[in-house]
């Protein structure tokens, strides 16, 4: 009885547990801000393409309660002849916040 129930109590934590992560990520379109700008854009060795379609994404600062480095990294265009938008730190009175890369 005691294993049935905690096997129940795994399931239902592992069920739930990416709906965790969720809840405190921003809604499309709110912003979060931070105080201090991102330190300056660490330079990247950029490896060769997986393929003649990709597009190189550069890196960026992340803030997860500090600063953290994302490395760049090889995409497929959502469509053919895409161009990608780098994402970028921006600021305005409220201090800085992310604004997201996007294809166009």
């Amino acid at each position: 009885m005691l294993r049935s129930v905690k096997l129940g109590l795994l399931s239902i934590g592992l069920a739930t547990a990416p709906l965790i992560g969720c809840a405190s990520a921003p809604v499309r379109g709110e912003r979060v801000y931070i105080r201090e700008g991102p330190p300056p854009v660490r330079e990247e060795v950029i490896v060769e393409s997986p393929g003649p379609d990709y597009v190189w994404v550069r890196g960026h600062w992340g803030y997860e309660g500090r600063w953290v480095w994302v490395p760049g990294r090889w995409l497929l265009p959502d469509r053919p002849h895409r161009r990608w938008v780098e994402g970028h730190w921006a600021q305005d009175r409220h201090g800085y916040f992310w604004v997201e890369g996007h294809w166009r």
